[in-house]
């Protein structure tokens, strides 16, 4: 059969668009240790489901370029959009669906032009039209002042992207992935995501070199900006990943969790919860463990692991359900929520609520940081932003206190009141009090303390003391009262949590 020559046109154009013909920047990519725009979207999407926009774009440069260039040097403008599904696997067919955004930094440094924006404007509006998921890879430079052709505008400052990308918080969630330089308006899609994942050679900046030196803020290397150890400390990042392969393992796992329920799971020996906590309520131990047991196999995953340290938040399943997770972790100031883990702990339960998943908290906590210190850091603020978070999330919330539950930070972890939860109960070694009880010992009783003049004595009077308020503020006190709704069994928690959420 005579091949037509329109479709002869056809084919050629769409091979301009494959690795193998754009073997210079393929190889370019391959000797960093990085992997094409084309690459990174197979590997993130199920085989045969891409659906592509905007495949034929190119650069608005034709004024100043020949177009056989354009095809080559500019294939697809420098970002892949499309409709895909990724996870069909182990979800429902209908929540497989997706939208796939590949910057392409092979393409003038992933630099976003004319074509570009009214691709990534298109695809924002599906999803959002759709309330589709995004996974979304930033690697590029911010803007281009190379596209000659736009005679339209002057700044070009009244394109719409940032603001439809921003404007899709609490519609779509949108994980994004940093490789490599991610600066100016790259950056900034990347900082307005939901869940943000950088690989270990990240650079991330809200402007590049040559917006620094045009600032008359100095000469800077692009590897000098924005270094992905400071993002990892300042909770910018919420995980890291070793390259680009591990980048999209993370996104699909997370991605996973806002797909609803999973039917293969296995789960551990939960007697093994009964011994987990050291005796002598002194002691600290290792919540993670905890965490781990009460959750499926290898479903936990931890964000912002070096932010905001005394909280922990991140994502588990129990029987295949997909929850968010807070808990306390007591090797960090004894778990004592400052105005960092406070802030982390108040933008998870913002993402959780926006997009129905359920909570489990599991606190150990002597209450807020206080002292001039906490307050020099803006306490009252942030802290006070987890009681909002907390107290308006509207899903189920199932609170489990582990051992100390003092004060207005153990009360914000769990919407702000121990009744606020779906439910609310505690293991034996739970124990409750308006403050810790040395400190309310100290205070309550220190006319009493002073009167007494023998050192020995009073350390004697001081822990009876202590021993009696300690009794007065069991977890099987506090549930005589009604303050809690029950004490349960270590080994129960996990059944506990899934009657509570039923």
């Amino acid at each position: 059969m005579k091949e037509r020559a329109d479709y002869n046109e056809f084919i050629q154009r769409l091979k301009k668009s494959e690795d193998e013909i754009r073997v210079k920047s393929t190889e370019k990519r391959h000797s960093k240790g990085y992997r094409t725009a084309r690459e990174n979207l197979l590997d993130l999407v199920d085989e045969g489901s891409f659906l592509e926009f905007g495949q034929f774009a190119v650069a608005a440069q034709r004024s100043r370029r020949d177009i056989d260039d354009l095809l080559i040097e500019t294939n697809a403008d420098g970002v892949i959009t499309g409709f895909c599904s990724i996870n069909k696997d182990i979800s429902e067919k209908f929540k497989a669906d997706a939208v796939a955004i590949v910057y392409d930094y092979s393409v003038l440094a992933g630099t976003q032009g004319l074509f570009h924006h009214q691709k990534l404007d298109r695809i924002i509006d599906k999803a959002k039209k759709y309330k589709l998921p995004i996974v979304i890879y930033t690697e590029g430079g911010g803007g281009r002042p190379g596209d000659v052709d736009v005679l339209t505008q002057i700044a070009g400052m009244h394109i719409p992207t940032f603001a439809n990308w921003a404007a899709l918080d609490g519609e779509c969630i949108r994980i994004a992935i940093s490789n490599g330089y991610c600066f100016a308006g790259n950056a900034a899609l990347f900082g307005a995501s939901d869940i943000r994942i950088a690989t270990k050679n990240a650079n991330i900046g809200m402007a590049g070199p040559a917006m620094i030196e045009g600032g008359g803020l100095g000469n800077y290397s692009p590897d000098d900006i924005g270094k992905v150890d400071d993002h990892i400390s300042s909770g910018v990042v919420d995980l890291i990943a070793d390259d680009e392969k591990h980048a999209t393992y993370l996104a699909k796992k997370i991605l996973g969790y806002f797909q609803g329920f999973i039917s293969d799971y296995k789960k551990q020996d939960q007697q093994l919860l009964k011994n987990i906590l050291p005796e002598d309520r002194r002691y600290s131990y290792e919540v993670r463990d905890i965490i781990k047991l009460v959750s499926d196999v290898d479903s936990f995953i931890e964000l912002k692991v070096d932010y905001g340290k005394s909280l922990i938040t991140g994502f588990i399943r129990i029987e295949g359900k997909p929850l968010g997770l807070v808990a306390s972790d007591c090797k960090f100031l004894g778990g004592a929520v400052d105005s960092e883990s406070a802030e982390k702990a108040a933008d998870f339960y913002e993402l959780c609520n926006s997009h129905n998943l359920p909570m489990l908290a599991l606190v150990d906590s002597p209450g807020f940081m206080v002292g001039p210190a906490s307050e020099k850091d803006g306490a009252v603020r942030r802290m006070s932003k987890l009681f909002k978070a907390s107290a308006t999330f509207q899903n189920s919330l199932v609170a489990v206190f582990l051992r100390k539950g003092y004060g207005l930070g153990a009360q914000a972890i769990v919407g702000g009141s121990l009744h606020k939860p779906t439910y609310t109960c505690a293991w034996p070694s739970g124990e409750f009090g308006g403050m810790g009880i040395e400190g309310a010992v100290k205070l309550g009783f220190k006319k009493e303390l002073e009167a007494v003049e023998d050192k020995d004595e009073r350390e004697e009077l001081y822990n009876k003391l202590v021993n009696k308020m300690y009794d007065a503020g069991k977890a099987i006190e506090a549930a005589s009262f009604l303050e809690i709704d029950a004490v349960i069994d270590p080994a129960d928690t996990r059944s506990t949590i899934l009657n509570a959420l039923r």
